[in-house]
């Protein structure tokens, strides 16, 4: 029983991914945003797109995306993110020590990260089933067209992705960055993020 309770108790991981997202919440929409109107033009929302614009979109939804990782990385510091991607990618002493931390970090706290894991899923769940509903049970697709906000031709996944790439996309990749700084210790229960 003590166990559980000191489990639920060091969500470390999913703390950390929460609290960052809420200190941090205009600049990572602002990025989803982008990602989002990206995506929703090359879906067609507001008409036929040519072949370069569609490339130019998805350089733009990956752009988006990778300097949210980076930031979530950095802690806020672009250029500690990519320092530390640097690091990992070039230095096999620093993979090594990475690797060394994470596996005895596994070992020790294995209950924390799976039940982080799973609210993280569950929260993932349930947001996408807001998003599901958004689209297709209400009226918000056919207001759209009817007030020729999007595309004749566009279909319910303009809402889904535009909504997506708000939401889930974003806070997957800061969960995904703050993994890694929390699987090699750089982040703990302590940290003011």
């Amino acid at each position: 029983m003590k166990n559980n309770t000191k489990t639920i108790q060091s969500l470390t991981w999913l703390r950390a991914t929460l609290l960052f997202f809420r200190s941090h919440y205009l600049i990572v929409l602002g990025l989803g945003l982008i990602a989002a109107i990206g995506r929703i033009v090359q879906l067609g929302a507001f008409g036929p797109i040519s072949p370069g614009l569609h490339i130019a979109m998805e350089i733009l939804v990956e752009s988006a995306r990778i300097l949210l990782f980076v930031y979530a990385l950095g802690l806020t510091h672009l250029k500690k993110g990519f320092s530390r991607i640097k690091l990992m990618l070039t230095s096999g002493r620093a993979w090594t020590e990475h690797w060394q931390k994470a596996r005895v970090r596994l070992k020790t706290h294995w209950r924390s990260l799976l039940a982080s894991f799973v609210i993280y899923l569950l929260i993932a769940w349930a947001t996408n089933l807001l998003i599901d509903y958004a689209a297709y049970q209400t009226c918000l697709y056919y207001k759209l067209k009817v007030h020729n906000i999007i595309a004749e031709k566009s279909s319910e996944w303009v809402i889904i992705l535009f909504f997506k790439n708000l939401s889930v996309i974003p806070l997957t990749l800061v969960f995904n960055a703050l993994f890694l700084l929390w699987i090699t210790g750089r982040v703990s229960g302590r940290d003011n993020i």
